[in-house]
């Protein structure tokens, strides 16, 4: 088989299909991308992937070119991993590689009968457009629609071992059987498989992505108003967690999500629905967004407070520059817009991430960067999380004491213990959460 495009998904994909078996060869574009898989470099950080990419490189089933003539007529099936950003002009999503892909194999030649199976996050209608395309040009070729569901952090067991299988096809076509096959070991597992249509396999993950994007922002709406009315938005949310109808997944406060996925699908899936004349029906999704972008604002907000207003020439340990723990991508990072935002406002801020620093240094050159928590934070008036990596979960409250100038903790994740922190002497902030536990006099 074939990967076309290996960036994150398709690197992933890639390795995770060798390592099931098959002979894999990942086609790009980026002759520096394919050069560094191909001796065993993975360009981004992912847990347990770049083991399983020199394994597989080893192994013999696994290689990498910049060649499209090495691949069209080749493999029996074709994976489209290529990504599909955001429109700058509308916010829809932009189909110019995925268009280029499936130029580039329709103009080399596909093998007699490929299968060319669709995995890029794309509008509804592309799936059906795509396969006219193909079909004009090779009749006994067919498309499939199979979405993924990848998180990053991860990804490799996410495509081994997936929680769901999504078949867009064609009615009567051969399509649906060849995926079985493709995917046998995992189905053998008990992996659940849903055959559906093209319309509907795209519209999966849009879904799915705006689903969870509203969860997240509904919990932080909730910590705006426990903000205001002095309740504890983490009490909160635990409490209706336990009602399964709702569940306690993704009701987790904070400063939002960011990454190349959740705000670009939502803003990708309004775009089409405005398209389709649906605008109304994902209005919402709107707030969503304006949910999510607020809370960084707040973030800011809070600090200031607890500097006692300003932040001006005050120094700053942010702790976090990834927009999840496990990663180094900085794509909409919440963590790298607060430090932004509060260095704007005159703070001397430095910032750590285990993984993500050499990311945001070229992209985020008036920040400071620092190579360890302590250098972070010697010096600080205040210590932002804003990454909720394991590394900062575990830290010593009152070990840090001895490096920082004040002991102001703004936890932007609600990654830390609260109790813990204030007993070892911390002023302790997040947001709707109160700012100081209630005392005896304040119940009276």
């Amino acid at each position: 088989m074939a990967v076309l495009g290996t960036g994150y998904l398709g690197a992933t994909h890639a390795v995770c299909m060798a390592e099931l078996g098959f002979t894999v060869i990942g086609y790009d574009v980026d002759t520096a991308k394919v050069a560094r898989l191909s001796v065993g470099e993975v360009p981004f950080f992912e847990p347990g992937l770049e083991e399983l990419l020199r394994k597989n490189l080893e192994s013999g089933r696994l290689s990498f070119t910049a060649e499209i003539g090495d691949v069209a007529t080749w493999a029996d099936v074709h994976f489209i991993c290529v990504g599909t950003p955001q429109r700058p002009s509308d916010g829809g999503a932009d189909l110019t590689y995925v268009d280029a892909v499936v130029d580039a194999l329709i103009d080399t030649g596909l093998a007699p009968g490929a299968l060319v199976v669709g995995k890029s996050t794309v509008p509804t209608g592309t799936a059906a457009a795509l396969a006219a395309r193909i079909h004009a040009a090779a009749p006994d070729a067919e498309l499939a629609w199979n979405p993924e569901f990848l998180r990053e952090g991860f990804a490799v067991n996410d495509t081994l071992r997936p929680d769901r299988l999504v078949f867009g096809v064609m009615p009567d076509g051969a399509a649906e059987a060849r995926l079985r096959a493709v995917y046998a070991q995992t189905i053998e597992a008990g992996t659940p498989v849903v055959v559906t249509d093209y319309a509907t396999a795209e519209l999966v993950k849009v879904a799915a992505n705006a689903f969870l994007a509203t969860k997240i922002s509904f919990i932080n709406a909730m910590a705006e108003i426990c903000d205001v009315a002095g309740a504890d938005v983490l009490e909160l949310a635990t409490s209706i967690g336990y009602d399964a109808r709702i569940g306690s997944r993704f009701l987790r406060p904070g400063i939002g999500f960011g990454g190349g996925c959740l705000p670009k699908d939502i803003r990708a899936f309004q775009a089409r629905a405005t398209e389709l004349g649906a605008a109304d029906s994902l209005a919402f999704l709107a707030e969503v967004d304006a949910v999510n972008l607020r809370a960084r604002g707040r973030a800011v907000t809070l600090t200031r407070s607890a500097l006692g207003g300003t932040v001006d020439g005050r120094r700053l340990g942010v702790l976090g520059a990834a927009f999840k723990p496990n990663s180094d991508d900085i794509r909409d990072s919440p963590a790298l817009d607060i430090a932004a935002a509060l260095a704007a406002d005159g703070a001397l801020v430095t910032v750590y991430d285990p993984a993500a620093v050499p990311n945001a240094r070229p992209r985020y050159p008036s920040l400071n960067y620092a190579s360890s928590v302590r250098e972070a934070v010697t010096g600080a008036d205040a210590v932002l999380v804003l990454t909720e990596w394991g590394e900062f979960r575990e830290l010593d409250p009152a070990a840090l004491l001895s490096y920082v100038a004040g002991a102001v903790m703004v936890d932007g994740r609600h990654a830390l213990d609260a109790a813990r922190w204030r007993a070892a002497g911390w002023t302790y902030h997040s947001l709707g959460r109160p700012a100081a536990a209630p005392t005896e006099a304040d119940a009276r």
